[in-house]
């Protein structure tokens, strides 16, 4: 897997392949990572409330190394900015970080 990997939940996959277009481009620009590291996943997500299938907000995991919280600030408000034009009314970004030791490409 090449990172950045941003993995959308609550996002249709239409829309995904959408923003697959754009955004890798304007988060390569903003952070200075080769545009082709990114990569955009859209799993098939299934929420559950009270036994019942429950529609979520769109929720984008973005698994990459700490790039330090001003430079993770900007890509979340780009991703959600994003999202948003797709016809979303709110979306949340959360980072995982992934330590440089824990990388491993063979």
């Amino acid at each position: 897997v090449i990172m950045p990997q941003l993995i959308f939940k609550g996002v249709i996959p239409d829309v995904v392949q959408k923003l697959s277009i754009a955004l890798p481009k304007q988060l390569a620009e903003l952070s200075d990572t080769p545009v082709d590291y990114f990569t955009l996943e859209c799993p098939e997500t299934k929420y559950f409330r009270d036994g019942k299938i429950h529609d979520m907000y769109p929720l984008v995991e973005v698994l990459q190394y700490d790039r330090g919280v001003a430079m993770e600030k900007q890509m979340a408000q780009c991703i959600a900015d994003a999202v948003k034009a797709e016809g979303y009314t709110m979306c949340e970004v959360y980072f995982i970080h992934i330590g440089k030791d824990d990388y491993y490409e063979f």
